[in-house]
């Protein structure tokens, strides 16, 4: 809004050096360009992003199959850990020795977490296995991968918008700059005559 006041202000006006009326114009387009090309682009990364990751979703999804899986033992009495791909990220889990059966019919027995306060020989859990039945982590669901994908359209606008806005300042500062080296250029000009009466007469 102060690019538009100032070019509004600027129009017509005598003082108005060549300068200002360009600080105005970098200042609008600026403006134009963070409300428009930084959305733009932050909606075509984050829709790329967001069928990206929809179809690894679905690959997920076909390559990994859900297998239950018996406890034999508990494993180390150490505290319990915290599951990172929980959904909350703070479902707790501990390690147990167990056995299961893959898609392809082949027996496994290897450590696992489980989310059972205290596990005991018998009990029984779900985990995501390979078509080989080796133990792989859960596939990512739908709902994480829009979330995913929003927030990478989301930043990418802002870090868009930034850009545009460190380029404007860069733009400002070197029409500054030049603005002060012509004055002192004028001054210098001036500088022997300056405060003389009937100087240059």
């Amino acid at each position: 809004m102060r690019a538009i006041r100032g070019l509004w202000r600027w129009r017509g006006n005598p003082l108005c050096r060549s300068s200002d009326l360009a600080e105005a114009w970098v200042a609008l387009t600026a403006l134009l360009l963070i409300l428009s090309v930084a959305p733009l682009i932050g909606a075509l990364v984050g829709g790329a992003a967001h069928s990206t990751l929809q179809r690894s979703v679905r690959e997920q999804h076909e390559s990994r199959h859900r297998v239950t899986a018996t406890v034999v033992r508990a494993l180390e009495r150490s505290p319990l850990t915290v599951d990172p791909e929980g959904a909350s990220g703070e479902e707790l889990r501990s390690r147990v020795l167990a056995t299961w059966t893959g898609p392809d019919g082949s027996r496994h027995e290897g450590p696992a977490l489980v989310g059972i306060d205290d596990p005991g020989s018998g009990d029984r859990f779900a985990i995501w296995t390979d078509a080989r039945g080796r133990e792989v982590a859960r596939p990512l669901d739908s709902e994480t991968a829009t979330t995913h994908a929003v927030l990478a359209g989301f930043g990418t606008a802002v870090v868009a918008a930034a850009l545009v806005e460190a380029a404007r300042r860069i733009a400002v500062r070197r029409m500054v700059r030049r603005r002060y080296a012509r004055l002192e250029q004028e001054w210098e000009r001036a500088g022997p005559d300056w405060g003389r009466t009937g100087a240059g007469s």
